[in-house]
């Protein structure tokens, strides 16, 4: 049988030198590599929609956090719901393994007006087990016929934590700006996310709007010292690449993006993202949320994903902010450039 070599050839003296490799092996070897291709462009061309969940007249999807773990996305995300003429915010959780076939929501915190946990900003692994950081949003007494209100000045951030991803500790108060400030003294403060340090392994850094976007940062999730703010929207995500922070933002629309290598001096980087907005009548009101991971060297994948949620057709102060929201999906080689379900080709 004829024996050839793709994979094991070696130069030496200018010549090159084949190790021998047998017809079958190599006919293996580029079967393979052609279904791991037509996964990673199969998992994302055969999405129809960039909606994920899509919000109605009385339920919204907002605010998404992603984790992808064993092959599984995990997806949580602030569920808004009218029950008995008032209106309640969960933090909940849907699995995919194609991110086309989505398990039901998960509701994995009570049902308290005075509290509202919402906003998960990403699930970490500390030691042995998942860390998930979330915001109250109190808004007592809020009914269907009230117009938009926001959460009070309440409103703190929160960690849940898990051994499986499937049962959640009771939430505990992240005391970030440090032991000896009271929590009625802490000021409002919402959508935390936590990264850690580019530089120092086991050094994390929580994000949170507040004046901006606040940092803090912690070894051990109970001591806190706080550091810093700098300009920016809400819904703040974090990536560290390239010895650099990739900070996400949300203004009034759209998604920004800023870069700083020491946290501290920041510059705006690339377009405001807006996607397919002008297109897109379910997000007309506005694009936010937008929660970036990078997927790039995973063979099923090799992007980025954002998950995002959209409001509409009307704005968020006109009514669509606890309905008509839904959670979007769209990737990116470079952050810069995105593609969506059913993006028209130039």
């Amino acid at each position: 049988m004829e024996r050839y070599d793709i994979i094991g050839a070696e130069k030496s003296s200018g010549r090159i030198i084949i190790r021998s490799l047998s017809l079958p092996l190599l006919l293996f070897i580029l079967l393979l590599f052609s279904k791991q291709t037509e996964a990673q462009s199969n998992i994302l061309s055969d999405l129809n929609s960039p909606i994920i969940f899509k919000g109605n007249d009385s339920i919204a999807y907002r605010d998404p956090a992603i984790l992808f773990h064993k092959d599984v996305f995990h997806l949580f995300y602030t569920l808004v719901r009218s029950e008995n003429g008032l209106i309640y915010s969960y933090t909940a959780c849907s699995t995919s393994k194609d991110l086309k076939h989505w398990s039901p929501a998960k509701i994995i915190t009570a049902k308290d007006q005075n509290l509202n946990f919402s906003s998960p900003g990403n699930i970490i692994r500390f030691k042995d087990e998942w860390i998930l950081n979330l915001q109250t949003y109190p808004r007592p007494g809020l009914g269907v016929k009230d117009k938009t209100t926001y959460g009070s000045a309440d409103a703190r951030i929160f960690i849940m934590r898990s051994k499986d991803l499937e049962n959640w500790s009771a939430p505990e108060l992240l005391k970030v700006k440090g032991a000896d400030v009271k929590e009625a003294d802490m000021g409002r403060m919402i959508d935390p996310y936590i990264v850690e340090d580019k530089d120092e392994k086991g050094k994390w850094w929580c994000f949170y709007k507040q004046n901006g976007v606040s940092m803090s940062y912690t070894y051990d999730f109970k001591n806190w010292t706080f550091c810093c703010h700098t300009e920016s929207g809400e819904n703040v995500t974090v990536l560290t690449e390239n010895n650099a922070y990739i900070l996400f933002h949300s203004p009034h629309n759209g998604i920004a993006i800023k870069r700083s290598t020491d946290l501290k001096h920041w510059k705006d980087w690339g377009d405001l993202v807006v996607l397919g907005q002008r297109q897109w009548n379910w997000a007309k009101g506005r694009i936010s949320a937008g929660t970036v991971v990078n997927l790039t060297e995973n063979p099923t994948i090799g992007k980025y994903l954002m998950f995002f949620h959209g409001s509409g057709p009307r704005t968020e102060q006109e009514g669509d902010f606890d309905k008509n929201a839904s959670l979007g999906i769209a990737w990116s080689d470079d952050l810069l450039h995105w593609d969506w379900p059913g993006k028209a080709a130039k």
